[in-house]
């Protein structure tokens, strides 16, 4: 497995479709965004849940209530003092098979005291992705939509995967919009 360049990335986004819409240049208004060395920095969409305890709903993954959230659009956000808020990217991504991407978070916001957290996007996984946004201060922290917020490292297998995310119908395969957990039945 190997990390791929900003050149294989330029080559699958424009071929193959992998991240749309790209940006082949890093765009370095506000939290910077778009092609780096050896990644993309993706951008938060300006569609968001913000966690709330209004209806002290308990969290729970195989029956969240998504009364714990509210949903806000806005050009940016105010993350409460130790909370979390769920967006999306402004990217829709299409994984090869042989590929995994791990998310880490930029470097702008992690200073600020706010971690990113994504799951890998597993081989021919597609959609939107669902980020979670965690503020680990005391203090409101805000977010700026169609702006960066965390970047992606591509690893190529030398082989293809036996199953992919496709393959097993993955519950979170094509998703367009800021999803909660879900649970097969």
């Amino acid at each position: 497995m190997s990390i791929k360049s900003d050149k294989w990335i330029k080559r699958m986004a424009t071929t193959q479709a992998m991240i749309k819409p790209f940006s082949a240049k890093q765009v370095k208004t506000g939290v910077s965004y778009g092609l780096s060395s050896y990644g993309y920095d993706i951008r938060v969409a300006d569609e968001f849940k913000i966690f709330t305890n209004a209806n002290c709903a308990i969290v729970d993954p195989k029956n969240f209530d998504a009364s714990s959230f509210i949903d806000v659009k806005a050009k940016s956000i105010l993350v409460p003092p130790n909370s979390f808020a769920l967006a999306r990217t402004v990217e829709y991504f299409k994984i090869p098979r042989q590929v995994l991407t791990i998310c880490v978070g930029k470097s702008t916001y992690a200073r600020c005291g706010i971690i990113v957290n994504v799951t890998p996007f597993e081989p021919e996984w597609e959609g939107h992705a669902t980020l979670e946004i965690s503020n680990t201060t005391p203090l409101p922290a805000k977010i700026y939509a169609n702006e960066g917020i965390a970047q992606l490292l591509f690893f190529e297998s030398d082989e293809e995967c036996a199953i992919s995310y496709k393959d097993k119908k993955g519950k979170y395969q094509g998703q367009t919009r800021i999803t909660l957990p879900r649970m097969i039945k």
